[in-house]
């Protein structure tokens, strides 16, 4: 393997942040940092940070890693090679025309969620307040773009060979509200026909009355059809558990323990590939609840599980972190929007969290997602035909820059609910034109 060296006139634990995704994890490369250019050795493959026209390689530097704490920052905007950038240098002389150290840190590190902002409804960090939605390139996975072509630059200078990552694609499931009518309960039941008569909604009365009377499957158990989509296919799912204890306005699924539930578990379990995590409820962030629900889950599973994605995706940096850090998770699947869709961190790679307060990575990987079927159905009004369209798009995107795919489903929308009408069929042939791009290019590998 290959060794990077980059030279500056000084180092940071943001830049070895930085170097270690850049390098070692997405160019398959080993690099070593150097401030002093006596230590370099004649015939070493150079990256010059901040110090102009003395290496064949050079980037730009804007001072951020070189920083300590957060403080406001606008970056100006540039391009490169057609690619939209942030920290633009296009006067500094170098190879590239802007700071990509810095942009990347900026975007994976999340520095603007330190900022004050005006948290949505459910407490969120707004993506209309982010860069990447302002710059209107939410939708595109800037970063990868930029690794893209910065690794062909490297390969070029350098004459070295570094092949595309293969792209890869994970389908993950929130279990947040399992069944539409079964094992509510008589209470719930009882509301629910209630509701469905004043509003004088005759269809649901009678779906209803033929699914607890066992006439007609739940419209929501969409289950054993996963695992046989998923067989078909070869993809292994992870799905993310909601495990609240107490029923509220946001957290509605049945019980952990309930036995309906603990079958559904089981049965995910014992899929093949399937990884199972936590889906912390809307109010996890208080007291010990979360510990709580991840101990009753854990208690079911069988096993200890490392994994959460947050309902309602209600990520608070660095809060958040902290907790799930607190509760034994090193990876996290709620890096995305629950209003948009898009790439949050302007990647679809996975990348270790940098905790800005301490100004170190800590111990947890975050896995970014860029697409949620509630978002585009809820939030955005769209039909499945031009939801999965702004998918392939997204999707297309990775694949040419070697990335991943993440996407966020609900059992309850590939089911038979009438509200999710052509949800289910455009999502399988959007798994089998999938399972046929991952065939195409491990056959491509192979040969």
């Amino acid at each position: 393997m290959d060794t990077i060296v980059v030279y500056c006139n000084q180092n940071s634990p943001r830049l070895e942040y930085v170097s270690d995704w850049l390098f070692r994890e997405r160019l398959q490369l080993n690099f070593r940092i150097v401030t002093d250019i006596a230590d370099i050795t004649a015939n070493e493959h150079v990256v010059g940070y901040g110090v102009g026209n003395e290496t064949r390689l050079s980037v730009p530097m804007a001072g951020l890693l070189a920083e300590t704490g957060t403080h406001p920052v606008n970056p100006d905007k540039g391009k490169w090679n057609g690619i939209p950038t942030f920290f633009d240098m296009a006067d500094a002389g170098c190879s590239l025309p802007f700071d990509m150290f810095s942009a990347i840190f900026y975007l994976l590190s999340r520095y603007e969620e330190y900022q004050p902002y005006e948290p949505d409804k459910h407490g969120r960090y707004p993506a209309v307040e982010s860069i990447l939605y302002k710059s209107g390139v939410l939708s595109r996975p800037v970063v990868d773009e930029w690794v893209a072509t910065f690794r062909n630059l490297l390969s070029d200078t350098f004459d070295i060979s570094l092949p595309l990552p293969l792209f890869t694609f994970r389908p993950t499931y929130d279990i947040d509200m399992a069944y539409s009518h079964l094992h509510k309960g008589f209470g719930r039941i009882a509301g629910a026909y209630i509701k469905a008569l004043l509003k004088i909604d005759i269809r649901q009365i009678t779906t209803r009355t033929k699914v607890l009377k066992k006439k007609q499957k739940d419209p929501y158990d969409s289950f054993r059809w996963l695992r046989q989509l998923h067989k078909e296919y070869g993809f292994s799912p992870a799905y993310f558990i909601l495990s609240a204890q107490q029923t509220t306005k946001f957290d509605r699924n049945i019980h952990p323990e309930h036995p309906a539930m603990v079958r559904v578990i089981k049965n995910l379990v014992r899929e093949t590939g399937a990884r199972i995590g936590i889906h912390p409820s809307y109010y996890s962030d208080t007291g010990d609840v979360m510990k709580e629900e991840k101990a009753l889950l854990e208690q079911i599973l069988k096993y200890k599980t490392r994994k959460s994605r947050q309902h309602y995706i209600r990520l608070k940096i660095p809060n958040t972190y902290r907790l799930l850090l607190k509760n034994n998770i090193t990876e996290d699947y709620s890096m995305g929007y629950g209003s948009h869709l898009g790439f949050r961190a302007g990647t679809g790679c996975s990348f270790m969290w940098y905790d800005i307060e301490n100004e170190a990575p800590a111990p947890i990987r975050v896995f970014p997602f860029c697409f949620m079927d509630t978002t585009a159905h809820y939030e955005m009004g769209l039909p499945p035909s031009e939801a999965f369209d702004l998918l392939r798009n997204m999707s297309q995107s990775l694949e040419e820059t070697g990335s991943m795919l993440i996407t966020v489903f609900h059992n309850f929308s590939l089911g038979t609910d009438e509200e999710w009408s052509g949800w289910r069929q455009a999502y399988e042939l959007f798994m089998a034109e999938h399972a046929e791009k991952q065939n195409r290019v491990q056959r491509s590998v192979t040969l």
